[in-house]
């Protein structure tokens, strides 16, 4: 690539220099930061280093939005989202700890158990995707997709690779396990999951069943005592209650509607 000897050609060389480098942000956003110095008077360095940061920055930006669409969640939902007024059995200094994801560092579980409507899984979505946005691989499933998964995986021996597969992500967020009823082998192929990540990789559930309750999903008594300690043994337990503030949002908004 020959020296610029305008600016015109300057220009030319600079899109194509991003292009080779992959530089989009600073191929975009060219010659704008250009004017801007100038009319800041900014140095040759701080030129160059707003330039840079803000590739960085859109790089950053990008890769969260990478991961958030790989972990599969089936809608957005955030913290800042979350009403905490409508629910006060959640604690919301709990929740704000738990997004700094350090839970996640060190390979922990999480338990949010409460009736539909109390926004177990909004938070459950919202912390996973807090762990996407801190550069943690994260994964959503359903508790019946992932049991159906391993299940055709086992029938057509993949199963080995199946369970690797969910064993390498930081973070595996599985939702609604207490609406279903698992045979024994169901329970065996979701506890040898559990046991691949045990102290080394996180896992988040949602429940509407309390803990007492799981033997109908976990038939087997052992199993199911067994299950129960993979998802609590170090981990943080959020109980969201039982009064569903989606049914009262609807009565409220009813309410106001016949009035």
């Amino acid at each position: 690539m020959e020296a610029p000897g305008t600016d015109q050609a300057a220009d030319t060389a600079v899109d194509q220099a991003c292009r080779m480098l992959r530089l989009p942000t600073i191929r975009s956003q060219y010659p704008d930061p250009d004017e801007a110095a100038a009319r800041d008077q900014m140095t040759y360095r701080g030129f160059l280093a707003e330039l840079l940061l803000s590739e960085c920055d859109d790089r950053a930006r990008r890769r969260s939005e990478r991961r958030i669409k790989t972990a599969g969640f089936p809608r957005e939902k955030s913290i800042r989202q979350f009403d905490f007024d409508a629910n006060p059995d959640i604690d919301a200094a709990a929740i704000h700890t738990l997004a700094k994801c350090d839970w996640v560092k060190k390979g922990l579980p999480l338990c949010l158990i409460g009736d539909s409507g109390t926004g177990k899984s909004h938070l459950l979505i919202a912390l996973g995707t807090e762990a996407a946005m801190h550069e943690y691989r994260v994964k959503y499933v359903l508790a019946t997709k992932l049991v159906n998964e391993l299940v055709e995986a086992a029938d057509e021996k993949l199963l080995a690779k199946t369970i690797a597969r969910y064993g390498r992500v930081d973070l595996l967020c599985i939702d609604e396990p207490g609406y279903m009823e698992l045979d024994r082998r169901g329970a065996e192929l979701l506890f040898q999951v559990l046991t691949k990540r045990e102290e080394k990789n996180s896992v988040a559930i949602a429940s509407n069943e309390s803990f007492g309750g799981w033997t109908k999903t976990f038939t087997d008594p052992r199993l199911c005592a067994a299950i129960v300690d993979r998802l609590t043994f170090g981990g943080n337990i959020i109980e969201t209650g039982t009064d569903s503030y989606r049914l009262a949002a609807t009565r409220t908004e009813q309410q106001a509607a016949a009035g």
